[in-house]
C-alpha cells in the first residue's frame, strides 16, 4: 500500500495571507507560549509521536494522531483537545494545564485560520494516512476470485480400497496439491487405513469417537462410496451442528456473561447459539447466515412468527460482546461498541482488522479513517444499547410465538376490562356526591367521601386488577439489535469524540467498492444493504475467507494461516489457485458449507495417512504443501465429550439452556457470589461460558479467549495437561464409569481390553496390548489388596487401566 498525499489547506478562505494583526497576535501570544510548552518535547530536536509544533508545516502535517492543528476548525484540532484536557489520554502539557487565558489564546488563534509567518509559504501540506486505491486493490486479497481450471492430474493413489472406491474421478482439490507437490518433488504419503480414516472424519464432523458398531460397519463396506457414506451419515447427524456450530461461535466471540467491570449474566444468549447450531445442521447458506446476523430484523418475514424469531435470534451476533457497562462517559461507551462490532465483522466475515482505523488511517492496509467512520455510521444508527446509564443494558428483541402473542392480547384485554370497571364504579359513586367534588380535588381525597361499602369494592377490584397485572404473561427476548436514529458519523480524530472531523456519509471501505458503493437510503441503517454487498459473491474477501476457515478446521491451519487477518500483514496463502477455486465453487453451490465439506474430505488430500517421512520432511518440515496429513491434537471441547462418550455418561440432548442464573443478573466476579457450575455431562457446546472466569479445563486445553473473536485457536504442548488427566477427580470418575461400562459389557477380560482400545482408539489392542493390561491389572490388583483392604481390588485396577488409556497421546490426537 502506498501512502498518498490530500492537500489540507484547500479554501481560498484557509490560503488567504494574514493580516499584520494576525501576525502579531501569534507572535506575541502564541509562539511564546509554544516556545515555553511545547518545543522541548515537539521542537526541532525531538519530535514525540513525530510531531513538530515549531513550524506550520509540522502542525498541519501532525504526527502519529494526524494534524495537531485544522485552521479555522477548533473543536477538529487536536491541539486544542490536548491543552482543554477534555480527553484523559490526551493532556498537553502533561505535567500543568496551561491558564484559561493561554487555552482561549490558541483557541482564537485556530479560529484565525492559524496565522503564521510561513503561511503563503508552506503550499499543500501533505496529510498522513490517505491511500492510494488502485495501489491498494493490487494486493491478491483485494482483487475478485479467478475462476481457474485445476492443473491436469498425473493419477490418484488407489493402494487401499477406501481410497480406490470413494471417487470414480480425481478430485480437483488434489490436481492443485499435486502440481505444488510435484512442483517441490515431493512424493504425497499414501491414504489412512480406514480404522485411522473413520476416527478423523468422526472426530472432524461431529466431534465424538465413533463408536465401535460404526467402526464395524465401515469395515465390512467394500463398496466405491464407503467413505462417501459415512461423511454423508456424519453430516446428518445433529451433532454436527454443535462440533462445527462451536467453530462459528470462536469467530462470534460467543459468550454466557459480559464479563469486563459489570460480570452480568447473558441470560438469553444461548438462544444465539442454538440459532448457529440449527443453522449449520439445516445447511443454511452461508449467505443467509451472514444477512441474518448482520441485519435479521430488518428482513421480511411476513407471518411468520418462527421465521421471524429465526432472524432476530440471529442479530445476537452484533451485541455478543464485552462491554464497559459503568463506563461514565456515554459517547465513549457507544463508541466503544461499535468500534467492537466493526472489528468483529471485519475479521470475521472479510477477514480485515477493520478496527486498526478508528485513531487514524490504518498502518498497513488501504483503509482510510474515512472508510472506518462510513462503517461507524452504519453502526451508530442501529440500537445495539437500551440504555447507557450505569448499569448499561444491551438490547433484546421479543420473540413471542403466535400463540404467545395471542395469550398476552386476551391478558391485555382483561386487564383493559378491569380497569373499566374501576373506572365505572368510581364515576358512578362520584355522581352521588352532594355536593359534587371540586374539579382540583385530588382522587384520593374524592374516594374518601365515598361510602364504606363503595370504597370496600373498589379496594377489592384494584386488588383484582393487581394480580392481573402480576400474573402477565413474561415473552421471551433475544439479545439482539434494532433500527436506532439514522444519522452519519463525523471522523473521531485519535479516535476520541471530543475532537470531530468532516462528517462521512455510510458507506462501506472504498478499497473493496469495486463495483461502486452500494446504494443506503437516507431512512435505513443501512445495515442490509451492508449485509447484502458482503454476500452478493462478488465481494473479494467473503467467500474466500470461510473456505478458508472449513479448509483450516480439517487440516489444522488454513491455506492463509492467518485465518483472521487478509491483509498486508497477514500470511500469502500457500495455494492462491486452489484458494480462488473453492471460493468460486463456494458461491456457485449455492453457499452450501456441507458441499464444502464433502468436497475436502473426498479428497485424497485429507485421506492421507500422517506418517513421518525423513525425506519429505527434509524437503517441507512444516507440510505446507500437504505430503500428509497433519498429527493434531483435539480441542479441548471434543476432549471432554470424547471422555463422556466412552464413560456412558455423555447426555446427548440437543440446545437449550443450563445457565443457574437470571438474566442480567451478576455472575462470578470479585464481589459476588459464584455460582457457576461445570459438572453436567450435556456436550461441551452447552457448558456456561463465563468471562473472566471460564471452566478450568477448558483453559488448559487452550480454549477459545471469549471475550476477543478467535478463529485460530493456540495448540499447547504443557505438562499440566498430562497431569490433569492422570490425576483430576474429573477424568477418575469419568475412568471408573468407563470402567463400569466394560464390566457390564463384557464377560472376558481379554474382551474387556479390546473394547476399551476400541472404543478410545478406534483400534483393537494389539496382543502385546493385551499382555501388558492384564499384567497392569493383576499386578495393581494385589496392591490395593496389600494397602485398601475395603476397597474393591478389581474395579479400580480397571478404573487405573482406563485412565492411563484416557490419558495417553493417541487419544487426544488425530492421526
Amino acid at each position: 500500500m502506498h501512502i498518498i498525499p490530500t492537500t489540507v489547506w484547500s479554501t481560498e478562505a484557509e490560503t488567504a495571507k494574514p493580516s499584520a494583526e494576525q501576525f502579531d497576535f501569534f507572535e506575541s501570544k502564541i509562539r511564546p507560549l509554544l516556545i515555553d510548552h511545547c518545543y522541548e518535547c515537539h521542537g526541532p530536536e525531538t519530535q514525540e509521536s513525530e510531531l513538530r509544533v515549531d513550524t506550520l508545516a509540522g502542525m498541519l502535517t501532525g504526527g502519529l494522531a494526524g494534524p495537531s492543528v485544522i485552521p479555522g476548525k477548533p473543536t477538529s484540532s487536536l491541539l486544542v483537545t490536548a491543552v482543554r484536557y477534555q480527553d484523559n489520554d490526551l493532556k498537553m502539557p502533561p505535567d500543568e494545564r496551561l491558564s484559561d487565558i493561554q487555552i482561549a489564546d490558541l483557541i482564537r488563534w485556530v479560529e484565525m485560520g492559524a496565522p503564521h509567518p510561513d503561511s503563503g509559504n508552506v503550499g499543500p501540506i501533505a496529510q498522513r494516512g490517505d491511500v492510494d486505491i488502485e495501489q491498494g486493490r493490487k494486493h491478491w486479497a483485494f482483487q475478485p476470485p479467478v475462476k481457474v481450471t485445476p492443473p491436469p492430474i498425473r493419477g490418484v493413489s488407489t493402494k487401499d480400497t477406501a481410497a480406490r472406491h470413494s471417487q470414480r474421478t480425481p478430485n480437483p482439490i488434489d490436481a492443485f496439491i499435486r502440481a505444488k507437490l510435484d512442483a517441490k518433488g515431493l512424493r504425497p504419503n499414501p491414504p489412512a487405513d480406514k480404522r485411522t480414516l473413520l476416527r478423523r472424519a468422526t472426530f472432524d464432523l461431529v466431534g465424538l469417537p465413533p463408536t465401535p458398531e460404526e467402526i464395524d460397519a465401515f469395515l465390512a463396506d467394500d463398496s466405491h462410496d464407503a467413505f462417501a457414506n459415512v461423511v454423508d451419515r456424519l453430516l446428518t447427524s445433529p451433532h454436527y451442528g454443535e462440533r462445527w456450530g462451536r467453530h462459528w461461535l470462536d469467530v462470534a466471540r460467543y459468550a454466557d456473561s459480559n464479563g469486563l467491570d459489570e460480570n452480568v449474566v447473558h441470560g438469553n444468549a444461548w438462544r444465539y447459539r442454538d440459532y448457529v447450531v440449527r443453522s449449520l445442521n439445516n445447511d443454511k447458506p452461508y449467505d443467509e447466515f451472514v444477512v441474518e446476523q448482520l441485519a435479521g430484523d430488518l428482513l421480511d418475514s411476513g407471518e411468520d412468527f418462527a421465521l421471524r424469531n429465526e432472524r432476530l435470534i440471529a442479530t445476537g451476533f452484533l451485541v455478543l460482546g464485552p462491554k464497559v457497562l459503568a463506563e461514565q462517559d456515554e459517547a465513549k461507551m457507544e463508541m466503544d461498541i461499535i468500534d467492537e462490532q466493526i472489528d468483529t465483522v471485519g475479521r470475521s466475515i472479510i477477514g480485515l482488522t477493520l478496527g486498526c482505523a478508528r485513531c487514524h488511517t490504518h498502518k498497513f492496509d488501504p483503509i482510510s479513517h474515512h472508510d472506518y467512520y462510513g462503517l461507524a455510521g452504519i453502526f451508530k444508527s442501529t440500537q445495539t444499547m437500551d440504555s447507557y446509564k450505569t448499569v448499561a443494558k444491551w438490547h433484546e428483541n421479543t420473540i413471542e410465538t403466535a400463540e404467545q402473542a395471542a395469550e398476552l392480547q386476551q391478558h391485555q384485554q382483561q386487564i383493559a376490562a378491569q380497569e373499566k370497571r374501576i373506572a365505572a364504579q368510581v364515576a358512578k359513586a362520584k355522581a352521588t356526591l352532594d355536593p359534587p367534588p371540586a374539579a382540583e380535588a385530588k382522587p384520593e381525597e374524592i374516594e374518601k367521601q365515598f361510602p364504606a361499602e363503595t370504597q370496600t369494592e373498589l379496594k377489592k377490584l384494584r386488588e383484582e386488577l393487581k394480580k392481573l397485572q402480576d400474573a402477565a404473561p413474561e415473552l421471551p427476548t433475544a439479545m439482539g439489535v434494532t433500527e436506532g436514529k439514522i444519522a452519519d458519523t463525523s471522523v473521531h480524530l485519535r479516535g476520541s469524540h471530543l475532537t470531530l472531523g468532516d462528517v462521512v456519509p455510510r458507506r462501506v471501505p472504498e478499497v473493496l467498492a469495486i463495483d461502486d458503493q452500494p446504494p443506503i437510503p437516507a431512512d435505513h441503517s443501512g445495515r442490509l444493504e451492508f449485509a447484502r454487498w458482503l454476500t452478493s459473491g462478488n465481494h473479494p474477501l467473503t467467500a474466500r475467507v470461510m473456505v478458508n476457515r472449513l479448509w483450516r478446521g480439517h487440516f489444522g491451519e488454513g491455506l492463509v494461516s492467518t485465518v483472521d487477518n487478509f491483509g498486508m500483514k497477514g500470511s500469502p496463502p500457500t495455494h492462491p489457485e486452489l484458494l480462488d477455486w473453492l471460493a468460486v465453487q463456494f458461491v456457485e453451490r449455492g453457499w452450501s458449507i456441507k458441499e464444502m465439506h464433502r468436497m475436502i474430505m473426498l479428497s485424497e488430500t485429507y485421506r492421507r495417512s500422517s506418517d513421518y517421512v525423513a525425506e519429505s520432511a527434509e524437503v517441507d518440515p512444516s507440510n505446507q504443501w500437504y505430503w500428509r496429513y497433519n498429527l493434531r491434537r483435539l480441542e479441548a471441547e471434543a476432549i471432554r465429550d470424547g471422555l463422556l462418550a466412552v464413560s456412558g455418561k455423555l447426555d446427548r440432548t440437543t440446545g437449550g439452556n443450563i445457565m443457574q442464573y437470571k438474566n442480567r443478573e451478576y455472575v462470578f466476579n470479585h464481589t459476588s457470589e459464584d455460582k457457576s457450575k461445570y459438572d453436567s455431562t450435556r456436550r461441551s457446546i452447552y457448558v456456561p461460558v463465563i468471562r473472566n472466569h471460564l471452566y478450568d479445563m477448558f483453559q488448559l486445553f487452550d480454549y477459545t479467549d471469549a471475550s476477543v473473536l478467535t478463529g485460530d485457536r493456540n495448540t499447547s504442548t504443557i505438562a499440566p495437561q498430562a497431569l490433569f488427566l492422570m490425576n483430576s477427580d474429573e477424568v477418575g470418575d469419568l475412568s471408573l464409569a468407563f470402567a463400569d461400562r466394560l464390566w457390564e459389557s463384557e464377560s472376558d477380560s481379554q474382551k474387556r481390553i479390546s473394547r476399551l482400545y476400541m472404543e478410545t482408539y478406534g483400534r483393537p489392542a494389539s496382543d502385546a496390548e493385551v499382555s501388558d493390561a492384564s499384567h497392569f491389572l493383576s499386578q495393581f490388583q494385589k496392591l490395593q489388596l496389600q494397602t485398601n483392604s475395603d476397597a474393591n481390588p478389581e474395579r479400580l485396577a480397571w478404573q487405573a487401566l482406563c485412565q492411563s488409556v484416557v490419558s495417553s497421546s493417541e487419544f487426544v490426537y488425530l492421526r
